[in-house]
């Protein structure tokens, strides 16, 4: 990737981000399975937010005439789609935007018969329908593209069970309909699509192994913010129902101390142990009490935590119930002006340049704090690569300026903020990280409950 395309993608990461965001498509024949297999991957991804969207509710609205010989009407041309409202309706949902989606009703053939549906920006929209490669803005808006690939006479089967039976129509008009258009339009613009699918299913929904394969493949993908993809040093834990429940509860200006701490020790916990999982360590077999060999590994000895004061400290407890008895130095840093940083204070072991270090701060903000911390560890002799920096959230920002600064040095975070604000102050961010949790905000601002900004 050329220099000016990172730096393109670093100013697009320091704006709104709508994170983790996946499109998938999903094609085939009519009957083909479609709609099992997105609900199947939609059960697996039951951790996240996954909408599905219909092509069949972008038919084109039928004139007074079409639907007087509606029989004549051709719905598997793509003519019938109404391609502009979805390529319309696709963009606000991946801008952020929540958008009302007609239900078709195949009976009276019109839009008007159910309420519009509400669809919400999710972290995964499943795009599903019979002529979605057809177009190739629709294409291009899918990180997955796939296929449906199902026997003709399964197709036809199923067709003629769901129009007879869910439609109300007669077998008769099912089966002309089938040789007169859904066979010709299948050879002449569907089958022809399947060239552009990333992966193709035979089999559809009784195929678990592809199905298996898929969702893995998009819970990689939402786990990757796009700085994950410029810095590989820089490591966001795959977000979940319950990572993110914890974080709307310390996010929120309303919650009380108690629960504050409560939740923020779990958080921090995970993240310790995320970031313990990026040590080295060396093979190691044991004898269990059943008198079998167990291969496992051995943890790394050589391990020390430094935390920057106060926030810092807050992190203290998760790495000593992590790792017993280990040591743990001390940072003061003073925040001069806009962004000037003036050491105050340092305690850390003596023989620190031997060990690995966990840095611990819970907010990366403007990066200022963290970069003179890891210039001191770097100056008593700790190599840049054994030096892992812990936190809850970081800014964009902070993680250009950490990363580019320090590009052997790991970054392991919960969440990667929007940005900073005029006053360098992470957003949306939790507020004084070191405040709320030791208790230490005015009176005044509590009773208030003023939106708190973390500043770094």
């Amino acid at each position: 990737m050329g220099s000016a395309a990172v730096e393109d993608m670093i100013e697009a990461s320091s704006g709104f981000h709508f994170s983790g965001f996946h499109m998938d498509g999903v094609a085939g024949g009519a009957a083909s399975g479609k709609t099992t297999v997105c609900d199947m991957i939609m059960q697996q991804l039951h951790d996240q937010r996954v909408v599905l969207v219909n092509q069949d509710s972008f038919y084109h609205k039928l004139t007074e005439e079409e639907l007087a010989r509606v029989h004549e009407y051709n719905f598997d041309h793509p003519d019938a789609f109404d391609t502009e409202k979805l390529l319309e309706s696709m963009d606000n949902l991946r801008h952020g935007r929540a958008v009302d989606i007609p239900k078709y009703d195949f009976k009276s053939y019109k839009h008007n018969v159910f309420p519009e549906r509400r669809v919400n920006p999710s972290d995964v929209i499943i795009l599903e329908g019979i002529l979605i490669f057809h177009d190739p803005r629709v294409q291009e808006l899918m990180n997955m593209k796939i296929f449906v690939d199902t026997d003709a006479d399964v197709r036809l089967a199923r067709r003629i069970r769901r129009d007879t039976v869910e439609k109300g129509r007669d077998i008769g008009a099912v089966l002309d309909q089938y040789s007169k258009f859904v066979k010709p339009a299948f050879d002449d613009f569907i089958l022809p699509t399947k060239k552009y699918a990333d992966i193709i299913i035979p089999r559809g929904g009784d195929n678990h192994v592809a199905i298996d394969l898929i969702v893995q493949h998009i819970r990689t993908k939402l786990g990757q913010h796009d700085l994950c993809k410029i810095y590989p040093n820089l490591y966001a834990i795959q977000s979940t129902f319950q990572i993110r429940g914890m974080h709307t509860l310390i996010r929120d200006s309303q919650t009380t101390k108690h629960d504050f701490v409560f939740y923020a020790d779990r958080l921090i916990r995970l993240v310790v142990e995320h970031g313990l999982g990026h040590l080295p360590f060396t093979e190691k077999q044991v004898i269990t009490p059943t008198g079998s060999v167990y291969t496992g590994v051995d943890f790394c000895k050589r391990l020390c935590g430094v935390s920057i004061i106060r926030s810092g400290e807050s992190m203290e407890n998760a790495l000593r119930a992590c790792c017993k008895g280990i040591k743990i130095g001390k940072i003061l840093i003073h925040r001069v002006g806009d962004n000037g940083q003036q050491l105050i204070y340092e305690k850390l072991p003596q023989d620190i340049s031997d060990r690995h270090v966990l840095l611990l701060d819970p907010i990366l903000g403007t990066g200022n704090s963290a970069v003179q911390a890891i210039s001191l560890l770097i100056k008593k002799g700790v190599p840049e690569s054994n030096i892992i920096f812990l936190n809850l959230i970081s800014a964009p920002q902070g993680v250009h300026m950490v990363c580019k600064s320090f590009p052997r040095l790991k970054i392991v975070t919960s969440e990667i903020d929007t940005g900073l604000n005029e006053d360098f102050c992470v957003v949306p961010g939790m507020g004084e990280f070191g405040d709320r949790y030791f208790g230490t905000e005015d009176d005044d601002d509590q009773k208030v409950a003023a939106p708190l900004q973390q500043c770094s």
